[in-house]
Formats: structure tokens, sequence, C-alpha cells
């Protein structure tokens, strides 16, 4: 047993490492039993360990309460056994506020801020050169997006033709790979980039397997695909913003059941001991997201035109927040699913908003150098990113912090809080005018709201009884009502 190098303190929900050194003899990935048991003297948390390289083998935890914590390592392997230390928990990092958790049809951080989601999807961007990728962060720390769709495994696919810089096994296609063994520089990749977004505030929805591949890494059979994601979960659990995403379109593997999928979302669970989200994404069929180890759905849409329509009903039938993160995306690719226009996504956007869902974001305009926002970022050409900013602004501004769905009339859906904050949506509708019955018992202002151009206009305070609302005859406005307190 050897002393680790273990720091002596660690800020709350942030990432504490135990290094260990041991010579790397046999196969360190297969061969050695690594846990560590943390202790503040309440509980025990129990976390395994895994092997970084260079006879290197790392713990990491995310302690969640503040105060002292102890941990002893258990090992097959002496001189990784045994080992001791103790560190301080103090105060959470300016701006923390723990991992994700749902709340009711909604999200909260840990400490019981409000989460609104806020998302985009950029498959490949991990995977990219620097240039590329720095791009991206640049353009994340300027934008409206707090959660990243984002793949851990290389993709194949239509504008996703470039190779790798690094593969998560050594060998080759030609060769074959040596799916016993994980090449580290390719999970430092990924952790480097999850730790870029915590420090801006952004959720890393780390999607673990799919089908666009022409490595092989689609297929590998069980005992390869346990040992990814076991390996995968133990570098990344520790970090807060992490959430997990089982499978992006799921039912286009041909070499995968429901049994696979119930298999590896165990595996998960018992290698994450901080409980982050977990979801499964479709193409075609939905999983069951009533399953007890899904914490939200992950939606594709069910139509060319409907997606964000169905979302009230999916809370019903599920119990549990909805999240659409693909409902066709902004862009102008010959793909149903990627072209259309800024005006339509945010208009789906709002839709889902005031039904109680959460749809999410992603772009696909053409360029010459075929990089595309949804298959390896760089920069953002669309409309829409910006009137999701001011979506979450006018949701965030209702008193529980979200919308839940209201009774509403059958041409303008309203969600908010009863008989607190009420936004009537028009969608592609365009009155000139609204009668407005106005909640009883109560004095209400009144505000216009242009989704479009992001304005915000009060036309009456003190109102009462029913109320005749000017409007400019135009698309994708909203009528919103605060109650006053008198």
């Amino acid at each position: 047993m050897n002393q680790p190098a273990a720091p002596e303190s660690c800020a709350r929900w942030g990432v504490y490492e135990i290094e260990l050194h041991c010579p790397a003899e046999g196969n360190p990935f297969t061969d050695v039993d690594l846990v560590a048991v943390f202790n503040d003297g309440e509980r025990e948390m129990r976390v395994g360990g895994f092997y970084d390289g260079d006879g290197i083998h790392r713990v990491r935890f995310m302690p969640d309460a503040e105060g002292q914590w102890t941990f002893t390592t258990a090992s097959n392997v002496p001189a990784l056994d045994g080992a001791t230390g103790e560190f301080t928990c103090t105060a959470p990092a300016p701006g923390a506020h723990g991992p994700v958790r749902a709340d009711g049809f909604h999200f909260a951080h840990s400490d019981g801020t409000r989460y609104l989601p806020v998302g985009t999807t950029a498959y490949a961007w991990t995977h990219q050169v620097e240039r590329l990728r720095d791009q991206t962060r640049r353009t994340l720390a300027a934008g409206p997006f707090n959660k990243v769709r984002m793949c851990l495994l290389p993709k194949w696919y239509q504008y996703n033709h470039v190779e790798p810089e690094r593969y998560p096994f050594p060998g080759s296609v030609e060769e074959g790979w040596d799916t016993t063994r994980f090449d580290p520089a390719f999970f430092r990749r990924s952790e480097q980039e999850v730790a870029a977004l915590q420090d801006m505030g952004i959720e890393a929805d780390v999607i673990l397997f799919h089908p666009y591949d022409r490595w092989g890494f689609a297929d590998l059979g069980a005992e390869a695909d346990d040992r990814l994601a076991r390996y995968t979960v133990r570098r990344l659990a520790a970090y807060a913003n992490v959430w997990w995403s089982m499978a992006n379109e799921y039912d286009l593997f041909d070499a995968k059941t429901e049994d696979d999928w119930e298999r590896l979302a165990a595996v998960v669970t018992e290698a994450d001991p901080h409980g982050h989200l977990n979801s499964i994404h479709n193409c075609g069929p939905f999983y069951d997201y009533a399953k007890p180890w899904i914490t939200h759905s992950s939606v594709q849409r069910q139509d060319v035109y409907r997606t964000a329509e169905f979302t009230d009903e999916w809370r019903e039938g599920w119990g549990k927040p909805v999240v659409i993160d693909e409902c066709a995306y902004e862009g102008d690719i010959d793909q149903g699913w990627g072209n259309i226009s800024g005006e339509e996504l945010t208009r789906r956007c709002w839709e889902g908003a005031v039904r109680g869902g959460y749809v999410a974001h992603g772009e696909t305009y053409l360029n010459d150098a075929e990089e595309l926002w949804w298959s390896k970022g760089g920069e953002l050409v669309g409309t829409s990113p910006a009137r999701m900013g001011f979506l979450r602004e006018v949701i965030a501004a209702s008193p529980t912090g979200a919308l839940d769905p209201l009774p509403s009339n059958w041409d303008a859906r309203v969600g908010g809080v009863a008989g607190e904050y009420e936004v009537t949506y028009f969608g592609f509708s365009r009155p000139r005018f609204r009668e407005l019955p106005l909640p009883e018992g109560k004095r209400w202002a009144v505000d216009v709201i242009d989704t479009w151009n992001m304005t915000v206009e009060r036309v009456a305070d003190h109102a009462e009884g029913t109320i005749r609302v000017s409007l400019p005859g135009r698309e994708y406005m909203a009528v919103r009502i605060l109650a006053e307190k008198r």
C-alpha cells in the first residue's frame, strides 16, 4: 500500500480526486478492482476507481455535504489496498448549485435552485480539432444554452465524415480493437470538455452509445459495452454537470434489445454514486419512460409538423419532465429534420413551454466546410438561439420559476401558475385583439409579448373582469397576466 496523492479540501459538489501509483502488470483495466469508501460521519459512499495509464489509478468523488470526510481504499492489489485519508468539504464555489435533479415535471439543482433547460445538440464537437472545439466553447460562453447533448463516441454520418484524433480503444478498424483496454487520452479529452462546460454553467448531456458508426463501436458485445459504460461513468460521475443518455436513437441498434438497454442502465446506476439524471432517446417508437431508472424523457419528433403539441399528454402519461431534445433543427439541409426556419423552431419551443415541457435547439445550416453546429459545433448562424434565451426569461419570471399547462381555449394554449402568472400563446395565429376574461378576485397587470422581436409591452394595470387586449395581427404573439398584490 502506498500513500495516495489527494488534496486536503474540496468545495461542495467539486471534484475530489485520489491518485494512487502501482506498476502496470497484466491488464490493469480488467485485472484491478479498486474502490474507495467515503464517510462523513453519518453515511458511507462507495466509489469505483479507474486506471488512467502510466501506472496511475484514480478515484473521483463529488462531496455533497460540508464538513470532514474520510476515505479508505479497497483493492485486490496490495499496493492499492487500505490507503486512507481525510479532507474538508468547504462551501460551494460561486455559482455552484449541485447536480440537476428531476423536480416533479421540472428540474432543480441539489440546493433547490430552479434549473430551466435551454438545450442544444452538438453531437461530435468533442471529437474535432482544437480550433473547432475552441470556437464551440466561445460560442457557448456567449450564448443562451445551459445544456449540450454530446456523444461520448465518435460519429460517422452525413456531415460527420471526419476521423477523430483518438479512439476509445487501442487498435484500428483494419486490425481490430482491444476492447479490454482503453485509451485514457481519449477519455481525458471528454472530461476536459465536460469540465469546461461546468465552468460555464452548462450541463453536459453525455450520450453513451449511438448507431452512427463505422468502427464497430455500436456492436461491441455485452461485456465490452458494460466495461465501456462503467469506465466512462467512473471517470465522469464526479462532475456535477453530467447527465447520462444511454443512447441516441436506441431503436436503430440492430444488435441491442430492450434487455441490453436495461442491463446497461443497471451498470450506469451501480457505477454512479451521485445519481445523475439518466434517459434514453428514440428515433421512432418511444422507450418506456415510466421505467424507474429513467428520470426524464428525451424525445424526438413524432410528426413532420407536430411534436411540441403532445407535451402535456406525455407529461400525464409518464409523470416525469418532458424534454424534447429533437423536434427538428433550424437549418437548410435536404432532410426534413434539419430545414425548419428559426421562426418555426421558436414557435415549437413556446408551444412546448406553455404545455409544461422543454423543447431544445439544433442547427443544421450548410456551409462549404461542412461544419454544421449539430455535428461539429463551431459557430451559430441561426435566429432561434436568442429567442430561446428570451423564452427562458419569461418562464423564470413565474412565481415557481416554471410553467405548467392550464385550462386553455381551443385555439390558444395557456401555461403558467394558476391564479398568479398565466401566459396565452397564439403561435401561428394572427389576431388583432383578444377578449380575455381575467380570473376573479384579483387585479391583474397585462403584458403583450412579441416572442419573435423579444419585446414586452405593459398594456394594462389593475385590470379586472374581461379586458380587450389589442394585438398587432402578427404571428408569434403572447399575452401574459400577472396577479397584483393588494
